[in-house]
């Protein structure tokens, strides 16, 4: 019996580990061979795994690219708990209001596990939109300026950890935990992330913490047009999401507040 309940075990951690490398790919997918790559997961039991979450409409297969995608189910299954995010409910109003202040996209990121997830994002006035990431969009810490704001405000020994089980995914982003290291310590020395190139060829962004009960919970970032989001304008800009930042704390510290 222990073994079965073992097993039993090692088959749901397998397929949470495949649904969030799923997740990774968005609307785009992923192919078996990164699924098997990124989870570490043979290929005749990624594939085994695959075609059950299927039948259960946990994942979805492009017909044309052969390619896996999150199924209708899982999104389904989390509008049950969208209480569960209380973050992104109190920081909607001042993430809208950074937007029409600058005139530019900004984001809400926050934390789970190893990865950065997308939860809010909200377009400013200027024409040319960057929309860099979509809403539901999961990368791992470290390679953005998001998660470099998440894990430069953690723990140092949840640093290590992070970095170290994202090598392999950190790598394929043409980058060393060296460099991540790096970044990490400037965004601690600053107080925010600053990057002069963004996800998007010819953007720029930055990053400020959320803090809640002393410890990172979110993140709020912008990006621009690399020639509106210049050091120059940071000094407008950062000011400006420190405040709301600290406003969302603050209403976080009160909602938390026994009454």
């Amino acid at each position: 019996m222990p073994s079965d309940n073992a097993g039993g075990a090692q088959s749901i951690r397998r397929a949470l580990a495949i649904l969030r490398v799923l997740a990774t790919g968005q609307e785009r997918g992923v192919r078996l061979t990164d699924i098997v790559e990124l989870s570490g997961i043979s290929r005749p039991t990624a594939h085994r795994i695959l075609q059950v979450l299927m039948q259960e409409g946990a994942v979805e297969q492009d017909a044309s690219t052969r390619r896996y995608m999150v199924g209708p189910e899982i999104s389904l299954l989390g509008l049950s708990r969208v209480a569960r995010l209380p973050v992104k409910n109190i920081a909607e109003p001042y993430l809208r209001h950074i937007a029409e202040q600058t005139g530019d996209t900004v984001f809400l990121t926050i934390r789970s596990g190893f990865d950065s997830i997308c939860v809010d994002r909200k377009t400013g006035s200027y024409p040319v939109k960057v929309l860099s990431i979509e809403v539901g969009a999961r990368r791992p810490l470290g390679i953005s300026v998001s998660g470099q704001v998440l894990l430069a405000f953690a723990r140092e020994e949840d640093v290590e950890e992070v970095l170290v089980g994202n090598e392999q995914r950190i790598a394929m982003h043409q980058l060393t935990l060296d460099e991540v290291r790096s970044r990490i310590e400037s965004t601690r020395a600053a107080g925010y992330a600053y990057a002069v190139t963004g996800v998007v060829p010819g953007t720029r962004a930055v990053a400020v913490p959320v803090f809640s009960n002393q410890q990172v919970t979110a993140s709020i970032t912008l990006s621009a047009m690399a020639e509106r989001l210049t050091p120059e304008r940071l000094a407008s800009v950062v000011p400006l999401m420190q405040l709301q930042a600290a406003q969302i704390a603050k209403r976080l510290a009160e909602q938390g507040r026994p009454r």
